[in-house]
């Protein structure tokens, strides 16, 4: 699917799957960003000889990485994994602990 949007003043068309199109808008709210902000930055880390729209699967994949090697690191700590609100997904929703009896 495409998607055109601006990002420092040029319009520019992006074609990514809705799922990869779905996680860079939550991870831009997660972070305070307009989805604009947000695509602005990963184009200006990208490598020249990779295009945007592969940058930006690459940016989410790498961005699921991370959140995963948090979680493992935070189980390995015995502590219960808290998503942040903003990411808190039908997609990465986290088991809520049971309630213990009163």
């Amino acid at each position: 699917m495409k998607r055109s949007l601006s990002i420092r003043g040029h319009r520019t068309s992006i074609s990514v799957e809705d799922r990869f199109w779905e996680r860079l808008r939550v991870i831009a709210a997660a972070r305070g960003l307009p989805l604009a902000g947000l695509v602005a930055e990963i184009d200006g880390a990208r490598d020249t000889a990779t295009n945007l729209s592969s940058a930006i699967r690459l940016f989410v994949i790498d961005e699921a990485l991370a959140r995963a090697s948090a979680l493992e690191e935070t189980a390995r700590q015995g502590r219960e994994p808290v998503a942040p609100a903003a990411e808190a997904d039908e997609h990465q929703a986290l088991p809520t602990p049971p309630t213990p009896p009163a």
